[in-house]
């Protein structure tokens, strides 16, 4: 146990301690008397009896014996004080060994509510994040069909413009204005009137173009080309024969057609056999004399005298040429496509026998793909697209 305080000395201390003085000083004070008379010893009594007559002295007996009495009282007390402050001390002490537990304890509790909060702050950061992405989700998902209808058209509308401008595909971009307004004319609302009158302008516009039939003129090219390799040339060994003379036939006045006369047929004569013989060898022999002498008038002498290798690569020159017109013609690239054909045209003419069926048949075919127009002019789609941005953009 823990040494107790001293407490400082108070008023009732100090009375005792008077009160103690005092007792014991009268017994100093009465013996000068007794020593002074001694009293024999058959005079106790009187004497014990004249000290009890005496106020003075009994008074002070009896004080100091209740100064004694005080005293023994005061220390009692202050021994019981001593002994409840000493208990109340360890009981503080056990008390705040206990609080310092406590507090620790509440101290790591807190630590761990701390680091909970902070867990929960960031997960609530997380929800937040994910109720604005479904916030954002479900505005997109509560459009009207009507929003998600314009933006489709808007979508083929701008597509259908790229194509007529880059490739001038005006068909496409009819049956793009076609949808769109089909479209409209199913919602059925007067709001919409504004884009489909924009849709219907520009259909005129397109359907007012002069017609261009680039299938057919780029089958027209890929025949040639298909042909170039079987054409053929000046050059060759054996050119080929011209095409035989057709006569012409002949009619009376009434529209009949008159049959040509029939050469009467020789007798069974020796005479008429051996004139039919000479006839017959005589014929053979001259058409041999044709093919050993011909003569031909040719523009460019310098086509004669291609090799077999020149030829093959004047083919592929020729193929070639035709492939970057049909290229020009898809781009609508009229100065490219008419350059190609010009020089596809005569390098047909200049190294091939013009004489034969087949490269007048595709010399004919050349000049039909020429003879179309393909620079056209062509209008865009700005009215429809801006009238479907227009409404789009209004609150």
């Amino acid at each position: 146990m823990n040494d107790l305080p001293t407490l400082p000395h108070s008023d009732a201390e100090r009375g005792v301690d008077h009160a103690a003085g005092l007792a014991a000083a009268a017994p100093s004070l009465s013996a000068p008397a007794a020593s002074a008379a001694p009293a024999p010893p058959g005079q106790v009594g009187l004497t014990v009896s004249q000290i009890l007559q005496s106020p003075l002295k009994m008074t002070v007996i009896v004080l100091a014996i209740l100064l004694a009495a005080l005293a023994w009282s005061t220390q009692s007390k202050f021994q019981r004080l001593r002994l409840d402050m000493a208990k109340s001390l360890q009981k503080g002490e056990v008390a705040n060994a206990e609080t310092a537990a406590t507090v620790r304890s509440v101290q790591e509790l807190a630590k761990d509510l701390q680091a909970k909060v902070t867990l929960l702050e960031n997960r609530q950061v997380e929800a937040q994040s994910q109720q604005l992405a479904l916030e954002q989700l479900y505005q997109d998902l509560s459009k009207s069909r009507d929003d998600w209808a314009l933006a489709e058209i808007e979508q083929v509308l701008s597509t259908a413009s790229q194509q007529l401008q880059l490739a001038g595909n005006v068909q496409g971009a009819l049956i793009a204005l076609q949808n769109a307004d089909r479209s409209l004319a199913r919602s059925d609302k007067p709001q919409f009137i504004t884009i489909r009158r924009a849709i219907a302008k520009d259909t005129d516009k397109l359907k007012a173009l002069p017609s261009l039939d680039l299938i057919g003129v780029a089958l027209r090219i890929d025949t040639v080309i298909a042909q170039v390799d079987t054409l053929p040339m000046l050059s060759d060994a054996k050119p080929a024969l011209p095409a035989p003379a057709v006569k012409p036939k002949k009619f009376d006045k009434q529209g009949k057609e008159i049959a040509p006369a029939v050469a009467a047929a020789p007798t069974d004569t020796y005479f008429g056999r051996a004139q039919a013989t000479w006839q017959a060898w005589t014929h053979e022999m001259w058409t041999e004399m044709r093919q050993l002498i011909r003569v031909r008038k040719v523009d460019h002498p310098e086509a004669l005298m291609v090799s077999p290798e020149q030829a093959y690569f004047l083919r592929e020159n020729l193929k070639l040429r035709l492939l970057n017109a049909r290229l020009a013609l898809m781009s609508r690239n009229e100065a490219a496509f008419r350059t190609d054909m010009a020089a596809a045209q005569d390098a047909l003419t200049r190294y091939f026998d013009m004489r034969a069926a087949a490269p007048q048949s595709a010399q004919a075919m050349l000049r039909q793909a020429e003879a179309n127009n393909v620079a056209i002019d062509m209008p865009s789609l700005a009215d429809s697209l801006n009238a479907v941005r227009n409404y789009k953009s209004k609150p």
